[in-house]
C-alpha cells in the first residue's frame, strides 16, 4: 500500500516529461558538456538552458534546432537580441550549420533567425520549433511583449529557452520561463509553491508613497514544505551550468583569469536644494534626483577612466543625457542610442568590434544582451538596482574565452550608496540561487525521472 501511495504522489508533482526525439545530429565539435546539455534538451523537447556566457550556447542551440528541422523537415525560429541575428548567422557558419538571417518575415526551410522586434512577422504555424535566445529578457519587455512571445512558442512542440540569468532577483522569475515552454503558468507556479502575507494571488506593485517600496503584503516566499520540490520542479525541464565541472566534465579551458571589481566614489561640491550637505538618497525619486544632478561629475569620472589607456573599453550610461555628455568627453568613441535605427546600431557595434572606435558608450537595455565584445577588457558604468543588467554588462567581456583580467569599475556618489549596496546584496543571492539549483540538478540527473506514456487512448464505450 505505501509504494502504490508513494507512486500516487510521485504522479502529482508535474515535472517534465519528455516530449522530444533522439537527436540524430551530434557533431564532434561539441565539447562533452555540450554534448551532454543538447542530447538532453532535444530529448526533452521543451526545455532550458540555463548556461553561464561562454559555455558555448550558441552553438547548441544551433544544434538543437537543426535536430528539428532533419526530424520535422520543417523551418525552426530562432529569437535573439538586437544585433546578435549577424553574429548567430556567423557562428552557424563557422560550423558548417545553415541558418539564415530573416528580417522580412519569409522563412526559408533550415534555421532562420530575427531579432525579438521583428517576431510579428512571422506566422507560428510556419515552423516546427523555436528558439529564445538570451531568453532572460522576456521579464524586460513589457507585457504585451512578453504574452506575444509566449503565444508564438505556445504554438511549437519543440520550444528551447538559453540564458544565463534565469532568476536575477527573485525566484519567481522562473515562472516566465516556465511560462514560455508550457509547464506551469506564472501565477499557478506561484500559488503552488510560493505564499504572500494577503493569502491572496496579489501581483507585486510598486507603493506610490515616499519609499517607493516594494508592496510588503505582495512579496512571495517559500511555502513551508515547498523549497525542495520547487527545486526537484525546475530541475525537471532545465539544466544550470556555472562550469563544466557542474556535471561532472573537466573545467579544462574554461577557468577565466580574475575579475578585478573597483568602485569609484565622487564628491559633489553642491549638495541638493536645501541641504547643507549630501546624504543617501532614499527612494526612487530622491535617487533619480541626485543621478540628474550629479551628471557631469559623474560622466567626466568615467571618460578619466578610459580616456589614456590606449585600450578597449565600453561605459555603460542609463540617462540620454549622460550618453550624449560621454560622447563629448571621449574623442573616440561610438555613441549607440535607442534613438539610433536597428541597422545603425548594428553598424556601431560592428565599429567597436572591428576596432574603429576604440570606446563605445551606450545602455544596458541596447548593448547587454548576448554581444560578445571579448577583444576588450575594461567596463565603467553607474550602480543601477537591477543585478541582471549589471551581469550581463560584465559578462560581455569577462566570459569563457577571455585570456585578461576584465576590471569593471563602477562610478557612484555619496547620495547613491544605497544603489550600489543593494545591486551587492541581489549579486549575492543570486549566487545562492544558482548554487541551489545547480545542486538539486545534480541530484535530478543521478534519479533522473520521467513519464513516458505507452499505452493507446482509448475511447470509452458510454461515448
Amino acid at each position: 500500500m505505501r509504494d502504490e501511495y508513494s507512486e500516487f504522489i510521485l504522479g502529482k508533482q508535474q515535472l517534465g516529461t519528455r516530449d522530444g526525439f533522439k537527436p540524430t545530429f551530434m557533431p564532434s565539435f561539441l565539447k562533452d558538456f555540450q554534448g551532454i546539455l543538447t542530447e538532453w534538451a532535444v530529448e526533452m523537447g521543451r526545455a532550458a538552458l540555463l548556461e553561464d556566457c561562454g559555455l558555448g550556447k550558441t552553438v547548441q542551440q544551433l544544434v538543437w534546432a537543426e535536430n528539428v528541422v532533419r526530424h520535422t523537415n520543417r523551418p525552426v525560429l530562432i529569437l535573439s537580441p538586437l544585433a546578435v541575428t549577424q553574429q548567430t548567422v556567423a557562428e552557424a557558419a563557422k560550423f558548417d550549420i545553415e541558418a539564415h538571417a530573416c528580417p522580412d518575415g519569409k522563412p526559408r526551410l533550415g534555421i532562420n533567425v530575427v531579432n525579438y522586434e521583428r517576431l510579428h512577422l512571422f506566422d507560428p504555424n510556419d515552423f516546427a520549433g523555436a528558439v529564445c535566445d538570451e531568453s532572460s529578457i522576456l521579464k524586460s519587455f513589457d507585457g504585451q511583449r512578453k504574452q506575444d512571445i509566449t503565444e508564438f512558442m505556445r504554438r511549437m512542440r519543440y520550444r528551447l529557452l538559453c540564458t544565463a540569468t534565469a532568476a536575477p532577483n527573485e525566484y519567481t522569475e522562473l515562472g516566465t520561463s516556465s511560462e514560455a515552454l508550457g509547464y506551469l503558468g506564472y501565477m499557478d507556479m506561484l500559488t503552488r509553491f510560493f505564499k504572500n502575507n494577503q493569502g491572496n494571488s496579489i501581483k507585486p506593485h510598486q507603493s506610490r508613497q515616499r519609499g517607493q517600496q516594494l508592496d510588503d503584503n505582495a512579496k512571495w516566499r517559500f511555502k513551508g514544505h515547498a523549497e525542495v520540490a520547487f527545486w526537484k520542479w525546475v530541475c525537471s525541464w532545465a539544466r544550470a551550468v556555472r562550469r563544466p565541472s557542474d556535471i561532472g566534465c573537466s573545467d579544462d579551458g574554461f577557468i577565466l583569469p580574475p575579475l578585478v571589481e573597483r568602485s569609484h566614489l565622487i564628491e559633489v561640491n553642491r549638495p541638493p536644494s536645501g541641504m547643507l550637505f549630501t546624504l543617501p538618497a532614499i527612494g526612487l525619486a530622491e535617487q533619480r534626483e541626485e543621478r540628474r544632478r550629479t551628471i557631469r561629475e559623474r560622466c567626466e569620472k568615467a571618460a578619466a577612466l578610459v580616456a589614456d589607456t590606449g585600450q578597449p573599453a565600453v561605459v555603460w550610461c542609463h540617462l540620454n543625457d549622460e550618453g550624449d555628455l560621454l560622447e563629448s568627453l571621449i574623442p573616440d568613441c561610438v555613441q549607440v542610442s535607442g534613438k539610433d535605427i536597428d541597422d545603425a546600431k548594428v553598424e556601431k557595434f560592428g565599429a567597436f568590434l572591428s576596432g574603429d572606435a576604440r570606446v563605445m558608450v551606450t545602455k544596458g537595455k541596447i548593448g547587454a544582451w548576448g554581444l560578445n565584445f571579448q577583444h576588450c577588457a575594461h567596463s565603467v558604468a553607474f550602480p543601477t538596482h537591477s543585478f541582471e543588467e549589471y551581469y550581463q554588462q560584465v559578462r560581455r567581456f569577462y566570459r569563457f574565452g577571455q585570456t585578461r583580467s576584465v576590471v569593471s569599475d563602477i562610478v557612484t556618489t555619496e547620495g547613491e550608496k544605497s544603489v550600489l549596496k543593494n545591486l551587492q546584496r541581489k549579486a549575492v543571492a543570486a549566487d545562492k540561487m544558482f548554487n541551489d539549483l545547480v545542486s538539486y540538478m545534480n541530484d535530478a540527473i543521478g534519479v533522473e525521472r520521467s513519464i513516458e506514456f505507452k499505452k493507446n487512448e482509448e475511447m470509452p464505450s458510454w461515448l
